[in-house]
């Protein structure tokens, strides 16, 4: 392993190349180490916008270029260990497979291995699926690399489009997907041959399953009702506020106070005459 960072980041360097030195089980690969690779951590997104070279939107925390095994982590775009877990997931599956797959699996496939399907990336997926956001698989390629918002969604649905094709195995696993595509299948061939669909109707298939898990009320159970409630409250209270003005202005009108009822009240002198005789 080489890795190249400035001399205050260097034991994070190392240690993040270390852990990958280690046999662990990936999803449909087996147990397997990652092939050696050249790990450079970046400051900013200024170091790693240069070396992306524009083929990497700018909000981008990590890249992989497999050809090269170079994986480039950028130590502002959050919590580097896990972006580090999600390249290295992308270095170790197309080290494995000898041919192509969409970026959608490439990407989805990371997502799995790396354990990032979490409540954040559920909650992108529960409001993209409120907004009937559901992208084509084709279209979900492009997604990725479009603004932050919506790529993050597209994440979440290429992580739900792989854990999909696991589940319509009898098996539940991608280890016959993944089987194929190690034999040199086409990356349709092996969806049909696993999951018994078409690829064009897994991506229907998909797209019900989506709807069906994510929906509306799985948004509202997964932490949207907070969201609800707060906007019912103040819709509540703007329309009490309302009711309360219109209510006072119709009490207010016709009422005359007498000039009388003004003057304080005259209360009678007393006068203590003493204890009451014996």
């Amino acid at each position: 392993m080489l890795v190249e960072a400035e001399p205050a980041h260097l034991d994070l360097g190392i240690g993040l190349a270390e852990s990958a030195e280690t046999v662990r089980e990936w999803p449909g690969l087996g147990r397997r180490e990652a092939p050696p690779f050249r790990l450079v951590l970046v400051r900013d997104r200024e170091g790693f916008s240069r070396l992306a070279r524009g083929r990497l939107p700018a909000w981008g925390a990590g890249m992989t270029v497999p050809a090269a095994r170079l994986i480039v982590i950028r130590l502002d775009g959050g919590d580097p260990r896990a972006t580090f877990r999600h390249e290295l997931a992308h270095l170790v599956l197309h080290d494995a497979l000898p041919g192509r797959v969409p970026l959608w699996f490439s990407e989805g496939y990371a997502v799995v291995a790396a354990e990032e399907w979490n409540r954040l990336l559920g909650l992108q997926l529960n409001l993209a699926v409120a907004r009937g956001r559901i992208p084509e698989l084709r279209a979900l390629d492009g997604a990725l690399r479009e603004g932050d918002l919506t790529a993050q969604a597209a994440y979440a649905l290429a992580g739900s489009a792989v854990l999909l094709l696991a589940r319509l195995h009898p098996d539940r696993t991608l280890d016959a997907l993944l089987g194929k595509l190690m034999d040199r299948q086409p990356f349709p061939e092996a969806v049909l041959a696993a999951t018994g669909y078409p690829l064009e109707s897994f991506g229907e298939v998909w797209r019900k399953d989506v709807r069906r898990r994510y929906g509306l009320f799985v948004w509202l159970a997964a932490g949207g009702m907070w969201l609800v409630i707060a906007a019912a409250v103040v819709f509540l209270r703007g329309w009490r506020r309302g009711a309360d003005a219109a209510r006072k202005a119709a009490l207010d009108r016709g009422w005359v106070i007498p000039p009388e009822a003004l003057e304080e009240p005259q209360v009678p002198a007393t006068v203590d005459d003493g204890p009451p005789p014996e």
